[in-house]
């Protein structure tokens, strides 16, 4: 059975640092496509960083590109988000996905976790 649970989100103050991990059982996270989305209230779910499966390479947003890296860590069969210099538009819920299919590009699939809160400022 495929399940994601994500962990680490918490309150933070501008300009700090922040991991977040996701953590994936039921399948390994290397042959998917694997994302993080993240939601703010009264926003739509964005896509914030995508990892290609294998080493076949990285997408982020625009307004997440240089401060955040999307990595795996293939011994946990994890899905990292790094997080520097972050900004009160940042405050969001965060979420990981999975790819629909292997090797594949990435289309979203139904597998989502809980989600993890992340909030910068005040």
């Amino acid at each position: 059975q495929v399940r994601l649970v994500e962990s680490g989100g918490k309150s933070v103050q501008p300009g700090e640092s922040l991991r977040l991990s996701c953590a994936a059982e039921g399948f390994t996270v290397d042959v998917y496509g694997m994302t993080w989305h993240r939601q703010a209230p009264g926003q739509e779910r964005e896509l914030v960083a995508l990892l290609n499966p294998g080493d076949r390479g990285t997408r982020y947003a625009d307004s997440v590109k240089g401060r955040f890296t999307i990595s795996r860590e293939r011994a946990d069969n994890t899905v990292l988000l790094q997080m520097e210099n972050l900004r009160p538009e940042d405050t969001a819920v965060y979420f990981c996905n999975r790819a629909q299919t292997a090797w594949a590009n990435y289309q979203p699939s139904a597998h989502w976790g809980p989600g993890t809160q992340v909030t910068v400022g005040t």
